[in-house]
């Protein structure tokens, strides 16, 4: 793994505030009080973190996609099926109630780093692609865990 461009480690990174706001809103009464108030309460705790979760599977569908076009024949046809996965993980599990939902992001983003593994290994990726999904996806899982288990 090598070092990860400033461009898409500060993007990433931002990308995680709604999963680290959503973990510190539940976990802080008066920061989920001031963030209901002055953000309503969709964007606490549980909440923003299962919408926006889904909203990443899916994009995160998209790169894998994008990644699928640098393969060919076979290659190509398992890279753009494998892509879809996450997309359609978030939308047939993400109902259920808050901790069902958030489990069941908890295995997606897990499931999601393993597709990322794979196209890393295809050749298909930045060099430094692992280093950036490992890291992003450890802060996410953690987030997540607040919802779920405590």
């Amino acid at each position: 793994m090598t070092r990860i461009p400033a461009a898409p480690l500060i993007l990433g990174l931002a990308g995680l505030i709604p999963f680290v706001w959503g973990a510190a809103t539940y976990l802080s009464d008066p920061l989920a009080q001031w963030g209901a108030t002055y953000l309503g309460p969709r964007f606490i705790g549980p909440y923003v973190q299962l919408f926006y979760g889904s909203v990443i599977l899916s994009f995160m569908s998209g790169v894998l996609w994008g990644f699928s076009t640098r393969a060919e024949g076979a290659q190509a046809a398992t890279g753009y099926t494998l892509s879809v996965i996450p997309a359609l993980w978030a939308f047939f599990m993400t109902g259920g109630g808050p901790v069902a939902a958030g489990t069941n992001l908890i295995f997606g983003f897990t499931g999601l780093l393993i597709l990322d593994y794979a196209f890393w290994r295809w050749g298909l990726t930045p060099p430094w692609w692992m280093s950036l999904r490992v890291l992003l996806t450890a802060i996410v899982v953690a987030s997540l865990c607040t919802g779920v288990f405590l």
